[in-house]
């Protein structure tokens, strides 16, 4: 279910990137940048890179900066994926960091939050990260709003359980969740009027475009800026 695409240009990590600081949350090193006093979070669950992604923690600055406290686990316990590790190919990889332990690892997290006083937390996927969202947004339990950024994993049967409002940003370029896919995304969330929803195809982008867009390259940052703008409309209407 994982191909190259997925794991198509790599970020060049950076633990000291961003304005905000790593502490422990819910038992996971997590890069945590905030509004103070904000009582209205974001969960963000990265793709295989990591939370040390640079493009990723400007991406939580920049929602931080909007009023809220952001979270950004390390859910691979220090070993995000490695693409010049011959010995650690991407499934190899996944047996050791699949979706049902960071979904678990999720609701340790939101439990921490809660545990704080926050009062609304919304959760935004990338990629790998997308399924884990999916899975918290089968419940009204966890979160109040759910982004999906070129998601992998997520099937039509996921899609048909969930609960929240659910945002999915996906690109023309994408065989892990290639355009007639998010179309059904589309026509299944259509039928079920009890979850608003928002579908959209970014044109001549391809997977991993909101996190993994060369910083020199202007109109893959604009396409980027674009979907950050989409997700933090969502969030702003939901998250309250």
């Amino acid at each position: 279910m994982s191909g190259p695409q997925c794991c198509a240009n790599p970020p060049t990590l950076n633990p000291s990137s961003g304005a905000g600081h790593v502490e422990k949350v819910g038992g996971l090193d997590s890069y945590v940048t905030c509004s103070p006093d904000s009582k209205l979070a974001i969960l963000l669950v990265s793709d295989v890179y990591g939370y040390e992604a640079p493009n990723l923690r400007k991406l939580a600055d920049k929602i931080a900066a909007a009023g809220f406290y952001v979270v950004v686990p390390d859910f691979f316990y220090g070993e995000p994926y490695a693409p010049e590790n011959a010995e650690r190919p991407i499934q190899v990889w996944l047996k050791d960091h699949g979706v049902v332990k960071g979904f678990e690892d999720a609701k340790r997290v939101i439990e921490a939050l809660n545990g704080k006083g926050v009062s609304a937390i919304g959760a935004v996927g990338f990629c790998w990260g997308a399924k884990v969202v999916v899975e918290l947004g089968k419940t009204s339990a966890f979160i109040k709003a759910a982004v999906l950024c070129h998601p992998s994993f997520v099937t039509l049967d996921d899609i048909k359980e969930i609960k929240v409002p659910i945002s999915v940003l996906g690109a023309e370029v994408d065989h892990l969740s290639p355009p007639a896919l998010l179309k059904q995304f589309e026509e299944v969330l259509a039928a079920k009027p009890e979850v608003d929803s928002f579908v959209k195809i970014f044109p001549k982008v391809a997977h991993g475009w909101t996190v993994r867009y060369n910083i020199e390259d202007g109109a893959a940052v604009k396409s980027a800026e674009e979907a950050h703008g989409n997700l933090m409309e969502w969030l702003a209407k939901y998250v309250k």
